[in-house]
């Protein structure tokens, strides 16, 4: 009995602070749009709960026979509150949350389906596929991708031109309209052009050779180099600008790896890795500073001349890069110039925008509706492979509080894609997709029997949803959040420790 006395206290104690911060937020919830504004309260409520270690408690409930709050994101006030009036608690009527998990996934369904339309099968995600370019000269594939389940085109506007993108554009409504299945238009900002150029010894050839311990001259865009001398620079200029010495940085997806050093006045990259058969360096492939704050606008002035198009033609608009609200106040800003706008899709691809993600989807809450993209190719570079699996899980809990829907992206089942086999972690990646509303797959060969495969996946994991019984230890991100005294953190694989 004492014991259960002692629960009941603690979950006294944790319904008012959870309750006491939606209030303490109450003018700031007020001020988003009418729709987003109970998501905002349940999502200001789950991080004051993630900013407490309640592990002990939830270990005390599960022994009690009683749920333990796990998979309580989306309705934990009402969560909370139920398991207290099953302890026997008298509530005041007025203080009781009507906002339980039947109105929170009707609301997340609500939001889901306004973002990406209407689907045939309600159990499993919504599926994305990214049209390349070349497709233009196969237009039929794109008739046969929405019969076999894709619901949503996506075009990436780093690729192609405006002539390209109408041609596929135009074939996903005709093929959308002869199947009778509406398919969802969706392009992503390119944003900034964070990728190697080589000025000096590989510019003829487009690649430089590299090795263990070689120092490359890093440079700005356009700098002057000799032809003879191996160099770096990035396509957007003024990143290189921002290095400091003992600062990482990454090449082509982690193959190449190197640290910042300093030498009579000039800045190398130092190679300390490389996880490539071929040691060569090729130009055009990404460059990543993961320890390096860069200041860069969020819109290029690329972006400025393609977003008329992308306004006039997307259903839904990939944000590339945030790193703060700001960036979402000025996408926002730049659309709103035109009548119809796309939907905004938060692309978390940055050590910035994982920390910041509480703020990202309350200035995305000013809309009627909005998703988010686990970016997690960028993302994994960024914060680490290791920290990926992590990472990725608190952002679909944070998104869920919100009643965000959640795009699960990059390299979903990537080797069946191309190859027609797939290997088994990337079955087991695919299956943990159906924790999204939506999957997206690349091209390749054999994209047609992927998304067959990815559907079959899907139906087999068990539904919609995973739940599960976690742990709730505290989440930095809800710390930083909450702690106002902090303007801004060092977004690392230290800082960004939740042990």
């Amino acid at each position: 009995m004492e014991e259960l006395k002692k629960l009941q206290h603690d979950l006294q104690v944790l319904e008012k602070k959870i309750t006491n911060a939606s209030l303490n937020h109450k003018k700031l919830i007020s001020s988003l749009h009418q729709l987003q504004q109970k998501s905002a309260t349940n999502l200001i409520q789950y991080l004051a709960l993630r900013n407490e270690d309640i592990r002990l408690l939830q270990d005390n409930l599960h022994h009690a026979g009683l749920s333990s709050l796990a998979s309580s994101e989306s309705h934990i006030l009402k969560q909370i509150q139920s398991i207290r009036q099953r302890l026997g608690a008298s509530l005041p009527e007025k203080d009781i949350s009507e906002y339980d998990y039947y109105h929170a996934q009707n609301e997340l369904n609500r939001f889901a389906t306004d973002l990406f339309g209407f689907k045939k099968d309600p159990s499993i995600p919504h599926i994305m596929v990214t049209l390349d370019t070349s497709f233009v000269d196969n237009l039929p594939i794109i008739k046969k991708l929405i019969e076999a389940g894709m619901n949503v085109a996506r075009i990436n506007c780093a690729h192609g031109d405006e002539k390209n993108w109408l041609t596929l554009i135009e074939a996903v409504h005709s093929a959308a309209e002869k199947s009778g299945r509406p398919c969802k238009i969706y392009m992503d900002i390119a944003g900034p052009k964070m990728r190697v150029d080589l000025p000096g010894k590989g510019k003829k050839d487009g690649e430089i050779k590299v090795k263990i311990g070689m120092e490359i001259l890093l440079v700005e865009a356009e700098a002057e180099v000799k032809n003879n001398e191996k160099a770096i620079a990035c396509y957007e200029n003024g990143v290189f600008t921002n290095l400091k010495e003992g600062e990482k940085i990454i090449i082509d997806d982690g193959k190449f790896e190197g640290v910042v050093i300093n030498k009579n006045d000039k800045q190398y990259l130092k190679i300390t890795r490389i996880s490539s058969k071929k040691p060569f360096i090729k130009k055009e492939k990404g460059l990543n500073l993961p320890d390096t704050h860069i200041d860069l606008p969020a819109l290029t002035k690329s972006d400025l001349k393609t977003i008329p198009f992308i306004a006039k033609h997307a259903n839904l608009v990939g944000c590339s890069f945030l790193r703060n609200a700001a960036d979402i106040k000025l996408v926002r800003k730049v659309f709103n110039k035109y009548k119809s706008k796309p939907k905004l899709i938060l692309k978390i691809e940055t050590p910035d925008a994982v920390i910041n993600l509480p703020s990202l989807l309350l200035e995305a809450m000013k809309d009627e509706s909005y998703g988010v993209m686990i970016a997690r190719g960028d993302l994994a570079v960024e914060i680490g492979f290791e920290r990926l699996s992590e990472i990725q899980d608190e952002i679909i809990w944070i998104c869920e509080a919100a009643h965000a829907p959640v795009i699960w992206a990059t390299q979903v089942l990537e080797s069946y894609s191309k190859s027609g086999v797939a290997t088994r972690s990337e079955v087991t990646d695919a299956a943990h997709a159906a924790k999204a509303e939506c999957v997206m797959l690349n091209k390749g060969e054999y994209i047609i029997d992927t998304i067959k495969l990815l559907k079959k996946i899907l139906v087999k994991s068990g539904g919609h949803r995973s739940k599960k019984r976690y742990n709730m230890r505290p989440l930095h991100i809800a710390s930083h959040f909450f702690d106002k005294s902090v303007t801004r953190y060092r977004v690392n694989k230290t800082s960004m420790d939740i042990n």
